[in-house]
């Protein structure tokens, strides 16, 4: 009889055991559905990782020793088969992680984490850095001085270009000893610049809304960043060089572990993509600050959205297969209209879709489609022209906007669209608007 009651108190104890267990996971599910879209006051420090767990190790910890603002921590683990995911596990308390299943290079890697980022400031750091006192102090300084500022990038020891400065030290200890007596806040040392090196770079996340994703066409890394610093060139921002804020840079040690054949494979492909999709892409930076954006100083202004620098009258959808006419700037929902059309989409990622506004008025079937197939022999909205100089336009409203390569005009699927050939001396005489880019590639079906 005993052990009957026994027996009976313990089953009862297991079924209120689990009773609140279930009611603790729905309790806890609901309040990290809660948390997760909940903006974090602070800076997202995102950090692709590839194989590289001791410079990934050495590298949080100096996060954590000489960060004094808040942060968080998001690394993207690239597939790593060297013992990384263990060791993000152990530290999962303190920083959050996501693993890809395959190396989808420093542009995709970049892109999981940015997706991840719920800071109102974000750095894209490399696992081989060792970031110093002050270091993000200064920099957020810099970029808070002025809102036409869109990046921010420190000097270090060994990178391309002129964050490079001379350092007195050989070793990692007397690198600390450097950076320690380095370390003041100095404005007179922050200089505007071209180019900001990838390595680490800091923003507004809501430069995201205007510039997007990084494009995951180039090929492991390089050149990706440089792309990225275009687009936020040609937004009217400025990309400025924080020079009392120092990192230490092992320099380049992914790429280095690719082997100089596969290296120099790599290299001459994403160089090779880069000048397809820009052609020279200072002189489209250089064009759209002298067409606009411009506010009473004389200053440039930063454009809206990247649907400023789209063409007009495409067919676009997102990695779900929503499809939208792209038409002057606002989107307008549809179904079907690829077959209807005969044409392709061209996706773009959410992130980018958001940033497009909705049309107010709904569109009927018959207009979509006349959009998307301008009238052959004449100038309307939509078509694409060209006076046989190795540039192609696109007639908006009594202006011409030119694709910035051919790469940009395949990218839209307008290669096949008819061309109406004009007189140089026409073309001359027509106000050209903002130039229109290719849209980034993205393998990353949640983007």
């Amino acid at each position: 009889m005993n052990r009957k009651k026994t027996g009976v108190r313990a089953k009862d104890a297991a079924l209120r055991y689990q009773a609140g267990f279930e009611r603790g996971y729905e309790q806890g599910l609901a309040q990290g559905r809660e948390a997760f879209g909940r903006p974090f006051h602070g800076t997202s420090i995102v950090i692709p990782s590839y194989n590289q767990l001791d410079y990934l190790s050495r590298c949080i910890d100096s996060i954590e020793t000489h960060t004094a603002e808040p942060y968080e921590i998001i690394v993207v683990d690239n597939g790593s088969t060297d013992g990384t995911e263990a060791y993000l596990n152990r530290k999962a308390g303190r920083l959050r992680y996501k693993r890809l299943e395959t190396n989808r290079g420093f542009a995709g890697g970049v892109n999981q984490g940015l997706m991840m980022a719920k800071g109102d400031t974000i750095v894209i750091l490399n696992n081989d850095t060792l970031v110093t006192g002050g270091w993000l102090t200064h920099m957020l300084r810099c970029l808070e001085s002025d809102p036409r500022i869109g990046a921010v990038g420190p000097v270090t020891n060994y990178i391309s270009g002129e964050q490079q400065i001379p350092v007195p030290y050989n070793d990692v200890e007397q690198m600390w000893e450097f950076a320690a007596a380095f370390s003041r806040p100095d404005a007179s040392k922050w200089r505007q610049t071209d180019r900001i090196v990838g390595f680490c770079v800091l923003f507004r996340k809501e430069l995201l809304e205007r510039v997007g994703y990084f494009d995951e066409g180039f090929r492991v890394g390089n050149y990706e960043d440089d792309d990225w610093m275009i687009r936020i060139r040609l937004c009217g921002l400025k990309l400025v060089i924080a020079g009392d804020a120092f990192i230490h840079h092992f320099g380049s040690v992914s790429m280095k572990n690719l082997g100089r054949e596969r290296f120099e494979t790599v290299q001459g492909y994403n160089e090779r993509y880069y000048a397809e999709k820009w052609g020279n892409p200072h002189a489209w930076v250089e064009e759209a600050r002298q067409l606009g954006y411009r506010g009473a100083d004389g200053e440039a202004e930063p454009c809206g959205s990247p649907a400023d620098f789209f063409p007009t009258q495409v067919l676009i959808r997102d990695q779900g297969g929503r499809q939208y006419v792209l038409c002057e700037g606002k989107k307008h929902p549809c179904s079907g209209m690829e077959e209807k059309a005969g044409i392709r989409s061209v996706v773009l990622s959410r992130l980018d879709l958001r940033s497009i506004p909705a049309a107010e008025a709904p569109m009927g079937e018959q207009e979509m489609l006349a959009l998307l197939r301008p009238a052959e022999g004449g100038l309307s909205d939509g078509q694409i022209v060209s006076c046989g100089d190795g540039t192609v336009y696109q007639w908006r409203q009594g202006s011409v906007r030119p694709f910035v390569s051919d790469y940009a005009l395949k990218r839209w699927n307008l290669k096949e669209r008819n061309i109406v050939h004009l007189p140089p001396e026409k073309l001359r005489l027509i106000p050209r608007g903002l130039p229109i880019i290719a849209p980034p590639v993205l393998e990353n079906p949640v983007l």
